[in-house]
């Protein structure tokens, strides 16, 4: 971060006052920061603050009485534009090229990489008009910082907090220093859930999102990796351009696929939350309502896992996922020996902000030789890169 030029953008959000400390923290990192602020953030913390801890003068305006604040040179001038608190409005704007402020105009501008921190409350945020603003900000190549799960200014409990100021200075610094130690690595990636078709209209599938397969390709590919990623439905995409994306449906069609590919991958990690069964018979057209009830046959889908497992050769690394409801470490490490992981990462249900959908997890990875290493709650993205840290550590010691 030394030496880095970063642009803070603050909008209208009661989390504005955790900018004096995100200043606070990068001008310790030896960055120079140029604060901008909407004339609502100004409502929550006042330039004077900021422009004492960032000794720079605070825009509010593209033109002020004394000059015009050039938005062009400042989107020449930046290393790093960083937009924290993002309000669902701000988002809005940015997302569609509303240019009302110095905080849209200098986005507009800018020719660096761009990080949104969004903040607002839970139904905000869940709200599927602002997560399509948010894929289509991700979608023009921005850098999202995964929202906090807690208590809101609401008196709600979820997610839609702010990223802390440490976290947003961690991924900072992490996409500054990326490590390359994948570099030249194949990477295999299972992520999302499976849909298995009972007729045209119906499927038997489960509530996984597929972010953190996703986070963990993104990881990879960042640090060097070739990364294919076997997507199963999800409206969630990659964005670097390390990451070959395959997007299949069905539990076969997954399996067909990693199986093409496992041969060349170093490493699988096998994420996803594939369905254990399907429909033994699928009807041609939609199944009409008749009676009070209804029977399905179902079969075991291909064991992904297990059939990667048999097939693993000597330096390959598989990586598995637990997800769990109850007797956890038992199951997981169960599903360690059987499915032939070299390690396996287990969360549970029970763990609250865990779990499908949740932009946070929490997890733990259990070795083949007892070792058992314990996270606490972090975004998915913290998650990813503790996961990855592994993998090199553990690739490490085998040689």
């Amino acid at each position: 971060m030394h030496g880095k030029k970063i642009i803070l953008a603050i909008t209208g959000s009661i989390a504005a006052y955790k900018a004096a400390h995100l200043v606070r923290l990068f001008v310790k990192k030896g960055a120079e920061v140029q604060v901008l602020m909407t004339p609502a953030a100004t409502e929550f913390i006042t330039p004077l603050t900021l422009s004492t801890l960032s000794k720079r003068p605070v825009f509010t305006q593209v033109i002020s009485e004394q000059e015009w604040n050039s938005h062009v040179e400042l989107g020449l001038w930046a290393d790093a534009l960083v937009v924290a608190p993002a309000t669902a409005n701000s988002l809005a704007k940015l997302a569609n090229g509303i240019c009302d402020s110095i905080v849209s105009a200098v986005y507009l501008s800018a020719r660096c990489p761009v990080f949104l921190a969004p903040a607002m409350d839970l139904d905000m945020w869940k709200h599927p008009a602002t997560q399509a603003n948010v894929q289509r900000l991700q979608g023009y190549g921005n850098h999202l910082l995964p929202v906090g799960y807690g208590e809101l200014a609401s008196g709600l409990v979820g997610e839609g907090r702010m990223a802390e100021p440490e976290a947003i200075v961690a991924y900072l610094e992490d996409f500054f220093l990326q490590k390359q130690d994948f570099k030249g690595k194949n990477v295999l990636v299972t992520a999302g859930p499976t849909y298995e078709a009972i007729d045209p209209v119906r499927f038997i599938g489960n509530r996984s999102s597929g972010k953190m397969g996703l986070a963990i390709a993104e990881q990879f590919a960042a640090r060097g990796a070739s990364v294919t990623l076997v997507l199963g439905p999800s409206r969630l995409k990659a964005q670097h351009p390390g990451i070959n994306t395959l997007k299949v449906e069905s539990a076969q069609q997954m399996y067909e696929a990693a199986l093409q590919h496992f041969g060349q991958a170093d490493i699988a990690v096998l994420s996803a939350a594939v369905a254990d069964y399907r429909p033994a018979h699928v009807a041609e057209q939609k199944i009409k309502k008749k009676g009070d009830s209804m029977t399905i046959e179902l079969e075991k889908t291909p064991d992904i896992a297990a059939s990667l497992g048999k097939m693993k050769r000597a330096g390959q690394f598989i990586v598995g996922f637990a997800l769990e409801t109850n007797d956890e470490l038992q199951n997981a490490s169960e599903k360690l020996t059987k499915k032939n992981f070299d390690f396996i990462v287990l969360n549970s249900l029970q763990d609250a902000g865990a779990g499908f959908n949740f932009d946070t997890n929490k997890v733990t990875i259990l070795h083949r030789n007892n070792i058992r290493k314990d996270f606490e709650l972090k975004t998915k993205a913290e998650v990813a890169k503790d996961i990855v840290d592994e993998v090199a550590i553990f690739m490490v010691e085998k040689g």
